[in-house]
Protein backbone atom coordinates (compact mmCIF):
# COMPACT_ATOMS: atom_id res chain seq x y z
CA UNK A 1 0.00 0.00 0.00
CA UNK A 2 1.01 3.59 -0.93
CA UNK A 3 1.53 6.22 1.69
CA UNK A 4 -1.04 7.92 -0.03
CA UNK A 5 -3.66 5.29 0.70
CA UNK A 6 -2.85 4.68 4.29
CA UNK A 7 -6.22 6.44 6.19
CA UNK A 8 -4.78 9.25 8.14
CA UNK A 9 -5.35 7.88 11.73
CA UNK A 10 -2.67 4.57 10.55
CA UNK A 11 -0.02 7.35 9.83
CA UNK A 12 2.90 7.55 12.17
CA UNK A 13 3.39 10.88 12.74
CA UNK A 14 7.16 11.45 13.78
CA UNK A 15 7.56 15.14 15.39
CA UNK A 16 9.90 16.65 18.03
CA UNK A 17 9.15 16.59 21.68
CA UNK A 18 7.61 16.64 23.84
CA UNK A 19 4.61 14.67 22.72
CA UNK A 20 1.58 15.62 24.79
CA UNK A 21 -2.39 14.74 23.97
CA UNK A 22 -5.01 16.24 25.20
CA UNK A 23 -8.82 16.26 24.54
CA UNK A 24 -9.24 20.03 24.68
CA UNK A 25 -9.72 22.62 21.74
CA UNK A 26 -9.52 25.86 21.45
CA UNK A 27 -13.08 25.98 21.16
CA UNK A 28 -13.71 24.13 24.22
CA UNK A 29 -11.34 26.44 26.36
CA UNK A 30 -13.34 29.27 25.22
CA UNK A 31 -16.36 28.11 25.87
CA UNK A 32 -15.60 27.13 29.36
CA UNK A 33 -13.94 31.06 29.91
CA UNK A 34 -17.31 32.44 28.58
CA UNK A 35 -19.48 30.02 31.09
CA UNK A 36 -17.49 30.83 33.64
CA UNK A 37 -17.97 34.76 32.55
CA UNK A 38 -21.46 34.39 32.79
CA UNK A 39 -22.20 35.26 36.80
CA UNK A 40 -20.51 38.20 36.12
CA UNK A 41 -22.52 39.29 33.20
CA UNK A 42 -25.36 38.58 35.43
CA UNK A 43 -24.19 40.51 37.98
CA UNK A 44 -23.47 43.44 35.62
CA UNK A 45 -26.86 43.25 34.46
CA UNK A 46 -28.73 43.09 37.84
CA UNK A 47 -26.40 46.10 39.12
CA UNK A 48 -25.67 48.46 35.78
CA UNK A 49 -28.83 46.89 34.08
CA UNK A 50 -30.08 46.60 29.88
CA UNK A 51 -27.18 49.59 28.92
CA UNK A 52 -24.81 47.27 30.82
CA UNK A 53 -25.76 43.95 28.53
CA UNK A 54 -26.04 46.47 25.46
CA UNK A 55 -22.14 47.14 25.55
CA UNK A 56 -21.23 43.73 25.94
CA UNK A 57 -23.14 42.54 23.11
CA UNK A 58 -21.03 45.98 21.45
CA UNK A 59 -17.85 44.94 21.83
CA UNK A 60 -18.89 41.27 20.81
CA UNK A 61 -19.69 42.26 17.87
CA UNK A 62 -17.33 44.20 17.22
CA UNK A 63 -14.20 41.67 18.33
CA UNK A 64 -16.06 38.85 15.99
CA UNK A 65 -17.02 41.44 13.07
CA UNK A 66 -12.80 42.41 13.40
CA UNK A 67 -11.92 39.09 13.03
CA UNK A 68 -13.92 38.14 10.28
CA UNK A 69 -13.20 40.95 8.26
CA UNK A 70 -9.42 41.07 8.68
CA UNK A 71 -8.94 37.56 8.33
CA UNK A 72 -10.83 37.70 4.74
CA UNK A 73 -8.61 40.76 3.86
CA UNK A 74 -5.47 38.54 4.71
CA UNK A 75 -6.40 35.42 2.98
CA UNK A 76 -6.35 33.54 5.64
CA UNK A 77 -8.85 30.74 7.12
CA UNK A 78 -11.82 32.15 8.94
CA UNK A 79 -11.37 31.34 12.78
CA UNK A 80 -14.37 33.26 14.52
CA UNK A 81 -15.79 29.65 15.28
CA UNK A 82 -12.76 29.05 17.79
CA UNK A 83 -14.72 31.89 20.23
CA UNK A 84 -11.51 33.32 21.17
CA UNK A 85 -13.30 36.66 19.70
CA UNK A 86 -16.10 36.31 21.74
CA UNK A 87 -13.76 36.33 24.81
CA UNK A 88 -11.83 39.19 24.14
CA UNK A 89 -14.79 41.44 23.36
CA UNK A 90 -16.75 40.14 26.86
CA UNK A 91 -13.12 40.72 28.49
CA UNK A 92 -13.23 43.96 27.19
CA UNK A 93 -16.74 45.13 28.46
CA UNK A 94 -16.33 44.18 31.28
CA UNK A 95 -12.98 46.21 31.79
CA UNK A 96 -15.60 49.62 30.48
CA UNK A 97 -18.27 51.82 31.97
CA UNK A 98 -21.77 51.22 31.43
CA UNK A 99 -21.93 54.72 30.42
CA UNK A 100 -19.52 54.61 27.73
CA UNK A 101 -20.62 55.47 24.07
CA UNK A 102 -21.12 52.40 22.23
CA UNK A 103 -19.05 53.91 19.12
CA UNK A 104 -15.55 53.94 21.73
CA UNK A 105 -16.75 50.06 22.82
CA UNK A 106 -16.87 49.01 19.18
CA UNK A 107 -13.76 50.75 18.23
CA UNK A 108 -11.64 49.15 21.11
CA UNK A 109 -13.31 46.12 19.80
CA UNK A 110 -11.69 46.65 16.66
CA UNK A 111 -8.26 47.39 18.17
CA UNK A 112 -8.06 44.65 20.42
CA UNK A 113 -8.57 41.58 17.28
CA UNK A 114 -6.71 44.00 14.15
CA UNK A 115 -4.30 45.58 15.68
CA UNK A 116 -2.97 43.63 18.96
CA UNK A 117 -3.91 39.86 17.71
CA UNK A 118 -4.46 39.55 14.04
CA UNK A 119 -1.35 42.32 12.68
CA UNK A 120 0.61 39.58 15.19
CA UNK A 121 -0.48 36.53 13.08
CA UNK A 122 -4.07 35.32 15.20
CA UNK A 123 -4.48 33.61 18.26
CA UNK A 124 -1.64 32.52 20.11
CA UNK A 125 0.36 35.04 18.68
CA UNK A 126 0.09 37.89 20.39
CA UNK A 127 2.52 39.24 22.66
CA UNK A 128 -0.05 41.08 24.94
CA UNK A 129 -3.60 40.42 26.23
CA UNK A 130 -5.77 42.29 23.20
CA UNK A 131 -8.68 43.15 25.80
CA UNK A 132 -6.46 45.42 28.28
CA UNK A 133 -4.62 46.50 25.25
CA UNK A 134 -7.67 47.57 23.78
CA UNK A 135 -8.68 49.29 26.85
CA UNK A 136 -5.76 50.86 27.86
CA UNK A 137 -6.22 52.54 24.00
CA UNK A 138 -9.67 53.95 25.04
CA UNK A 139 -8.10 54.82 28.62
CA UNK A 140 -5.85 57.24 27.33
CA UNK A 141 -7.90 58.42 24.13
CA UNK A 142 -11.06 59.05 26.20
CA UNK A 143 -9.99 59.41 29.61
CA UNK A 144 -13.42 61.49 30.87
CA UNK A 145 -16.05 58.59 29.09
CA UNK A 146 -13.79 56.21 30.70
CA UNK A 147 -13.58 57.67 34.13
CA UNK A 148 -17.73 58.06 33.89
CA UNK A 149 -18.89 55.58 36.65
CA UNK A 150 -22.71 55.10 36.85
CA UNK A 151 -23.81 54.07 40.39
CA UNK A 152 -25.78 50.66 40.30
CA UNK A 153 -29.49 50.46 39.89
CA UNK A 154 -29.47 53.85 38.15
CA UNK A 155 -31.14 53.66 35.24
CA UNK A 156 -32.35 50.17 35.54
CA UNK A 157 -34.55 49.65 32.22
CA UNK A 158 -32.43 52.52 30.50
CA UNK A 159 -30.07 52.14 27.49
CA UNK A 160 -28.70 55.47 27.93
CA UNK A 161 -27.27 55.88 31.35
CA UNK A 162 -27.78 58.88 33.11
CA UNK A 163 -24.86 61.73 33.30
CA UNK A 164 -26.11 63.09 36.53
CA UNK A 165 -25.64 59.60 38.62
CA UNK A 166 -22.01 59.31 38.16
CA UNK A 167 -19.38 59.06 41.44
CA UNK A 168 -15.77 57.67 41.92
CA UNK A 169 -14.95 54.29 42.34
CA UNK A 170 -13.97 52.64 45.94
CA UNK A 171 -10.53 53.21 45.16
CA UNK A 172 -10.68 57.08 44.94
CA UNK A 173 -13.41 57.03 47.51
CA UNK A 174 -11.90 55.05 50.31
CA UNK A 175 -11.76 56.74 53.65
CA UNK A 176 -14.74 59.19 52.75
CA UNK A 177 -18.50 58.95 53.11
CA UNK A 178 -18.64 58.18 49.71
CA UNK A 179 -16.71 54.75 50.27
CA UNK A 180 -19.30 51.62 49.72
CA UNK A 181 -19.77 48.92 52.70
CA UNK A 182 -16.99 46.00 52.45
CA UNK A 183 -20.66 43.66 52.09
CA UNK A 184 -21.31 45.88 48.87
CA UNK A 185 -18.13 45.75 47.38
CA UNK A 186 -18.30 41.75 47.36
CA UNK A 187 -21.98 41.67 45.76
CA UNK A 188 -21.12 44.11 43.47
CA UNK A 189 -23.47 47.40 44.33
CA UNK A 190 -20.50 50.06 43.87
CA UNK A 191 -19.29 52.11 40.93
CA UNK A 192 -17.16 50.58 38.68
CA UNK A 193 -16.49 48.68 35.44
CA UNK A 194 -19.45 46.42 34.39
CA UNK A 195 -18.00 43.76 34.94
CA UNK A 196 -15.19 44.45 37.50
CA UNK A 197 -17.70 45.29 40.63
CA UNK A 198 -19.08 41.43 41.88
CA UNK A 199 -16.21 39.93 43.47
CA UNK A 200 -18.54 36.66 44.37
CA UNK A 201 -19.54 36.93 41.00
CA UNK A 202 -15.78 36.65 39.79
CA UNK A 203 -14.61 34.32 42.55
CA UNK A 204 -17.65 31.42 41.13
CA UNK A 205 -16.28 32.28 37.51
CA UNK A 206 -12.78 31.50 38.93
CA UNK A 207 -13.43 28.47 40.76
CA UNK A 208 -14.93 26.67 37.66
CA UNK A 209 -12.08 27.76 35.54
CA UNK A 210 -9.67 25.83 38.52
CA UNK A 211 -12.46 22.79 38.73
CA UNK A 212 -11.96 22.39 34.68
CA UNK A 213 -8.25 22.38 34.36
CA UNK A 214 -8.72 25.63 32.55
CA UNK A 215 -6.35 27.89 34.70
CA UNK A 216 -3.81 26.69 37.41
CA UNK A 217 -4.20 28.66 40.43
CA UNK A 218 -0.66 29.79 40.17
CA UNK A 219 -0.78 33.51 38.78
CA UNK A 220 -4.34 34.81 40.71
CA UNK A 221 -2.81 33.52 44.06
CA UNK A 222 0.20 34.87 43.53
CA UNK A 223 -0.85 37.83 42.08
CA UNK A 224 -3.32 38.84 44.60
CA UNK A 225 -1.44 37.49 47.61
CA UNK A 226 1.55 40.23 45.99
CA UNK A 227 -1.12 43.13 46.58
CA UNK A 228 -2.29 41.96 49.24
CA UNK A 229 1.44 41.82 51.33
CA UNK A 230 2.57 44.94 50.10
CA UNK A 231 -0.84 46.66 51.11
CA UNK A 232 -1.08 45.72 54.58
CA UNK A 233 3.13 46.93 55.05
CA UNK A 234 1.95 50.69 52.87
CA UNK A 235 -1.62 50.60 55.32
CA UNK A 236 0.01 49.20 58.86
CA UNK A 237 -1.61 46.24 59.30
CA UNK A 238 -4.64 48.02 58.21
CA UNK A 239 -7.65 44.80 58.04
CA UNK A 240 -10.38 46.78 55.95
CA UNK A 241 -7.99 49.35 54.17
CA UNK A 242 -6.91 45.35 52.82
CA UNK A 243 -9.74 44.27 52.12
CA UNK A 244 -11.04 47.39 49.97
CA UNK A 245 -7.49 47.16 47.55
CA UNK A 246 -8.46 43.65 46.93
CA UNK A 247 -12.07 43.81 45.96
CA UNK A 248 -11.09 47.71 44.43
CA UNK A 249 -10.71 47.71 40.38
CA UNK A 250 -10.10 45.11 38.02
CA UNK A 251 -7.54 43.05 40.41
CA UNK A 252 -10.49 39.98 40.98
CA UNK A 253 -11.03 40.24 37.25
CA UNK A 254 -7.78 40.66 35.95
CA UNK A 255 -5.83 38.29 38.03
CA UNK A 256 -8.14 35.33 37.62
CA UNK A 257 -9.30 36.05 33.65
CA UNK A 258 -6.72 38.22 32.25
CA UNK A 259 -2.98 37.43 33.91
CA UNK A 260 -4.09 33.46 33.30
CA UNK A 261 -4.22 34.36 29.35
CA UNK A 262 -2.44 31.29 27.46
CA UNK A 263 -0.74 33.48 24.84
CA UNK A 264 0.51 36.23 26.93
CA UNK A 265 1.38 34.44 30.68
CA UNK A 266 4.36 31.88 31.20
CA UNK A 267 3.76 28.26 30.59
CA UNK A 268 5.73 26.29 33.59
CA UNK A 269 5.02 26.67 37.42
CA UNK A 270 8.63 29.06 38.19
CA UNK A 271 7.57 31.33 36.08
CA UNK A 272 3.72 31.78 36.69
CA UNK A 273 4.76 32.67 40.25
CA UNK A 274 7.26 35.06 38.95
CA UNK A 275 4.36 36.66 36.55
CA UNK A 276 1.77 36.69 39.00
CA UNK A 277 4.33 38.55 42.01
CA UNK A 278 5.47 40.69 38.98
CA UNK A 279 1.85 42.25 38.10
CA UNK A 280 1.25 42.01 42.09
CA UNK A 281 4.15 44.48 42.69
CA UNK A 282 3.75 46.63 39.47
CA UNK A 283 -0.02 47.13 40.49
CA UNK A 284 0.62 47.93 44.12
CA UNK A 285 3.64 50.63 42.67
CA UNK A 286 1.00 52.38 40.32
CA UNK A 287 -2.02 52.33 43.03
CA UNK A 288 0.70 53.97 45.56
CA UNK A 289 2.68 55.94 43.70
CA UNK A 290 0.97 56.85 40.32
CA UNK A 291 -1.26 59.51 39.24
CA UNK A 292 -3.63 56.98 38.47
CA UNK A 293 -5.45 55.02 41.06
CA UNK A 294 -6.07 51.68 39.56
CA UNK A 295 -2.64 49.82 37.98
CA UNK A 296 -4.00 46.67 36.83
CA UNK A 297 -4.03 46.58 33.31
CA UNK A 298 -0.83 48.14 33.13
CA UNK A 299 0.70 45.90 35.39
CA UNK A 300 -0.25 42.88 33.06
CA UNK A 301 0.45 44.61 29.74
CA UNK A 302 4.22 45.27 31.45
CA UNK A 303 4.25 41.82 32.59
CA UNK A 304 2.96 40.49 29.01
CA UNK A 305 5.96 41.81 27.69
CA UNK A 306 8.58 39.97 29.80
CA UNK A 307 7.09 37.06 28.99
CA UNK A 308 9.85 35.89 26.91
CA UNK A 309 12.22 36.42 29.29
CA UNK A 310 10.61 34.83 32.11
CA UNK A 311 10.43 31.38 30.15
CA UNK A 312 14.13 31.58 29.28
CA UNK A 313 15.09 31.70 32.67
CA UNK A 314 12.13 29.38 33.86
CA UNK A 315 12.07 26.60 31.54
CA UNK A 316 13.31 23.38 32.88
CA UNK A 317 17.06 22.26 31.13
CA UNK A 318 16.61 18.84 29.15
CA UNK A 319 18.17 15.76 31.14
CA UNK A 320 21.89 15.61 30.23
CA UNK A 321 22.52 19.13 28.98
CA UNK A 322 25.39 20.53 30.21
CA UNK A 323 25.63 24.13 31.50
CA UNK A 324 27.37 26.71 29.04
CA UNK A 325 30.00 27.95 31.68
CA UNK A 326 30.65 24.21 32.58
CA UNK A 327 31.02 23.15 29.20
CA UNK A 328 33.64 26.35 28.36
CA UNK A 329 35.75 24.85 31.63
CA UNK A 330 35.69 21.80 30.20
CA UNK A 331 36.71 22.31 26.74
CA UNK A 332 39.44 24.35 28.44
CA UNK A 333 40.75 21.65 30.39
Amino acid sequence: MTASKIPSDKKLTVSASPHIRAASTSRRIMLDVIISLVPALIASGIFFGLRALAVVAVTVVACVLSEYVTRRIMKRSNTIGDLSAVVTGMLLAFNLPSSIPFWMAALGGAVAIVVVKQFFGGIGQNFVNPAIAGRIVLLISFSTAMASWTQPLSGFMNLTAPDALTGATPLVAYGTDAAPGLLDMFIGNRGGCLGETSIVALLIGGVYLVARKVISPAIPLSFIGTVAVITLIAEKGDFVALAYQLMSGGLVLGAIFMATDYATSPINFKGKIIFGIGCGLFTCLIRLFGSLPEGVSFAIILMNILVPHIERITTPKPFGTVKEKKAKEEKKA
